[in-house]
């Protein structure tokens, strides 16, 4: 880390107004950028660390070739209406900017821009993490627990990481980075940030405490401090919260992604079966030890009166954005007002924390068989507080429900026996683990896997039409309560 500086250089708003004209074209382009359809109108800059000096010259001559930023910055866009929804001043992205004179034709994709103007003028602005000398920087402060700026990298100790680990970025990330060092740890960078307790850091944290070996245990994280002022100006933020910025944990050689193994052996006519039971097992590891690390509540008549009346409002909401779902609309409705009866007669039901996005896609399969579950921060759209709240645990297995479903309606013809006797399976392999089967809380169940597919419907009529057949195909089944 002896390259690095504990302070910024150049002075951050020069910083920032150098990059803002390239980032106003390069950040809405981002596959994990939130804000897509609506323009970038401006940034504020949260925080700012120089973590190699940008490159100078000297009688013609480069001292040094590369330059390293660090930037927390707020992109402002103008609001869509919604119902309920208040100001918000935009969301916080996590930046690593390189610097350089010139780029060479390896680091062509990562390409920000030229800059023109400001203090970096003449230079040459890119993403950092296609170049392996940042992402080499950043494990070493990782393994040596440097404080740089506001940032701050911590580890487990019980845990070694080696220097020197070679890096390269995974090309299939959607709402933050990743890299894998060696084939030995895999670093998540959030892009996205807000402050305080991400789940993503703090359930598999529980989770290692309680020695589940469903869930890979953070080795080091990434923290960012940043001033109050700074961070909550013209904002709801917590000041003084810090940033969970990334996460580096072990990495899963040889796994298969749940997705992709799904949609492979749907192509071969494979039999898929074993696989769910033994996600359902590893499901419900992961639910039980959460349930004994961390509190648990009762949900009654007032909690669930809550639940159900967002259900409904989603619903409306869907409703008047997809006209194809009028037609299901009291069906639909029915699966939460049976759930608000039941509340009403005096049922109560257990809430804990739970993964909170659960699908075939967070989770992995080694190649020796065992099912492993990633990816802890939740619906990246809800507001942190929700992520963080105590929910049944049928809200993940509804979620689990929906994806075989999504497998079996994603190939030519779709394969809906395929998707029962998942669904089926799973549910047994939940029940031998948890000791109790998701299947005898059918209302509970019902509810969030209707929630669900209304979600599905509304994001495919947005983003991609064509496979809008495939929650309607649910929405069908459920607002007619056959849930088989």
């Amino acid at each position: 880390m002896s390259e690095a500086v504990t302070s910024t250089v150049t002075p951050p708003s020069a910083l920032l107004a150098s990059l803002e004209p390239l980032l106003r074209e390069w950040l809405p382009r981002q596959r994990w950028f939130a804000g897509k359809g609506r323009p970038v109108t401006g940034f504020t800059l949260v925080a700012a660390t120089e973590l190699l000096p940008a490159p100078l010259e000297q009688g013609g001559t480069s001292l040094t070739k590369l330059g390293l930023y660090h930037l927390l910055v707020r992109a402002h866009q103008p609001l869509v209406p919604s119902h309920g929804a208040s100001d918000h001043p935009g969301d916080c992205y996590q930046l690593l900017i390189g610097v350089r004179e010139a780029l060479p034709p390896r680091l062509a994709p990562a390409l920000i821009g030229h800059v023109t103007q400001g203090p970096l003028a003449g230079r040459t602005v890119y993403e950092a993490l296609h170049d392996p000398r940042p992402a080499e920087l950043l494990l070493e402060a990782l393994r040596t627990q440097a404080r740089i700026g506001g940032l701050r990298f911590e580890r487990d100790r019980h845990q070694e990481i080696r220097a020197g680990l070679v890096p390269r970025l995974m090309t299939a990330e959607q709402s933050n980075s990743s890299v894998v060092y060696g084939d030995t740890f895999i670093l998540k960078l959030m892009r996205r940030v807000v402050p305080g307790v991400n789940p993503d850091l703090e359930l598999p944290l529980a989770l290692a405490r309680e020695g589940c070996p469903r869930v890979p245990p953070p080795t080091a994280w990434m923290v960012a401090d940043v001033d109050g002022s700074a961070a909550a100006t013209g904002s709801v933020d917590f000041a003084g919260e810090p940033y969970v910025l990334g996460v580096l944990q072990p990495f899963v050689q040889g796994a298969a992604d749940g997705w992709e193994l799904a949609l492979r052996e749907l192509a071969k006519g494979q039999d898929f079966a074993a696989e769910a039971r033994a996600l359902g097992r590893a499901t419900a590891e992961v639910h039980t030890a959460l349930a004994r690390a961390l509190p648990t509540v009762t949900l009654g008549h007032a909690q669930l009166e809550q639940t159900v009346g967002g259900m409904i409002e989603r619903l409306d909401a869907a409703v008047q954005a997809v006209p194809a779902l009028r037609p299901y609309a009291p069906g639909l409705r029915s699966a939460f007002t049976a759930l608000g009866d039941l509340a009403a007669e005096g049922r109560t039901w257990t809430a804990q924390r739970i993964h909170g996005d659960l699908h075939l896609g967070q989770c992995l399969r080694s190649p020796a068989g065992e099912w492993r579950l990633i990816d802890f921060e939740g619906e990246p759209a809800r507001p942190l507080a929700e992520r963080r709240m105590p929910q049944p645990a049928l809200k993940d297995v509804a979620g689990m429900l929906r994806s075989f479903d999504y497998a079996a309606r994603s190939v030519d013809p779709p394969q809906p026996d395929w998707a029962r006797t998942c669904r089926a399976a799973y549910c047994s392999g939940y029940a031998e683990a948890a000791g109790h089967d998701p299947r005898t809380d059918p209302v509970l169940l019902r509810a969030y896997e209707t929630d669900k597919a209304i979600y599905e419907v509304v994001y495919e009529a947005r983003h991609r039409p064509d496979w809008l057949p495939v929650p309607l195909a649910a929405v069908h089944r459920l607002a007619s309560a056959d849930l088989t």
